[in-house]
């Protein structure tokens, strides 16, 4: 669940940062009591993400604004449908409008590209998931907007499971340590139940890793004929986790490699916003 706390501290930050010098160009042309609706469209088919941060956003300029959603995050959107309405100060919804739409944009961007992978895989018993490579200090809302979409998060900081990298093997094996001896070493420290994982790049790897009693093995950047041995070598004796260079064209067939886990950076890093515009109501 996203924070409260969270929410309002990026809010306040976003709406600080693009009004720090006020709206001179409302200040000068709009009326101050002028009262009017504007309704938030969709301007292309995708999956709702942030509607409740574009509601607190034209709040936190004026909390006597209406405002009303009226559909819900995680929805599929078709082209023109209406999301939500703003009712109240024209200004106050101008002086808002950029910021609202900016996250409404971004996070239903982030679920409308995860759903679009989640969808090719649609059958098939493997999980799409997410990544660290997230925006610095907004991970948590990517991470919301991945979950809108039908995905799954992975680790939400680096503290959430053991996950042995190539780094953390070229360090310890330069000091001697066996695979064997690296995993026995994380398993000790590591907290009661939390699985351990490890990443590899060559079915011999793959191999050590079995051997070394991992939990979950990470298959990373392999081509489709190693994903195929690496299942069949592990057979169902461990969790496997396809990463690297997954795209749109390649995923429904490394899903059908048999793997459990699908981890895809582009999700949060490669991804369209969603066009989404605000409009007023003038009739």
């Amino acid at each position: 669940m996203l924070s409260e706390a969270k929410i309002a501290e990026v809010i306040a930050r976003a709406l600080a940062e693009d009004l720090a010098r006020g709206d001179i160009t409302t200040d000068i042309l709009i009326s101050p009591g002028q009262q009017g609706i504007a309704d938030i469209v969709a301007r292309e088919a995708g999956i709702l993400a942030g509607a409740d941060m574009a509601k607190r956003t034209f709040l936190g300029v004026d909390s006597v604004l209406k405002v009303d959603v009226w559909i819900a995050d995680g929805s599929e959107l078709n082209k023109d449908d209406v999301i939500a309405s703003v009712e109240g100060n024209v200004a106050s919804i101008l002086r808002a409008e950029r910021v609202a739409l900016n996250f409404l944009q971004w996070l239903s961007g982030i679920a409308t590209q995860t759903n679009r992978y989640v969808k090719i895989v649609q059958g098939l018993p493997v999980q799409i998931l997410d990544t660290r490579k997230t925006t610095p200090g907004l991970r948590s809302f990517e991470k919301y907007a991945v979950r809108m979409g039908g995905g799954v998060n992975h680790r939400m900081s680096l503290g959430d499971g053991v996950l042995i990298k190539d780094n953390h093997l070229e360090i310890l094996r330069h000091l001697g340590m066996t695979v064997n001896d690296v995993v026995t070493k994380a398993r000790q420290g590591a907290p009661c139940q939390m699985k351990i994982e490890i990443e590899t790049g060559t079915l011999q790897e793959v191999h050590e890793a079995l051997e070394a009693g991992v939990d979950i093995i990470m298959l990373d950047n392999m081509t489709l004929e190693d994903m195929h041995r690496a299942v069949e070598i592990a057979g169902g004796r461990v969790l496997l986790e396809a990463s690297g260079g997954i795209t749109l064209d390649k995923v429904r067939s490394v899903a059908e490699t048999g793997v459990n886990f699908i981890s895809i950076g582009a999700l949060t890093h490669s991804f369209n916003a969603l066009d989404i515009n605000l409009s007023f109501n003038l009739s």
